[in-house]
C-alpha cells in the first residue's frame, strides 16, 4: 500500500474536498392538489403523476 511521504495541510486537504456539497432537491408542486413533489416521482397525496392517476389511494 502507499505511504505518504509528507503531511497534506487542512488547506490542501479542504481545498480538494470543496466539491463534495449536498444539493437541495428540486421541488414542484402537483398539478392536481398543489402538495410539494420531488421530481419525477408519484405525488404522495394523491397518486397522480404529469396530470395522470399513477397509483391508486387506499381509502380510509
Amino acid at each position: 500500500m502507499a505511504h505518504p511521504k509528507h503531511k497534506v495541510s487542512s488547506t490542501r486537504r479542504d481545498k480538494r474536498r470543496t466539491h463534495y456539497k449536498a444539493t437541495v432537491p428540486t421541488v414542484a408542486t402537483c398539478s392536481n392538489c398543489g402538495s410539494p413533489v420531488l421530481y419525477h416521482r408519484v405525488c404522495p397525496e394523491c397518486g397522480f403523476y404529469r396530470g395522470k392517476l399513477a397509483v391508486e389511494q387506499k381509502a380510509e
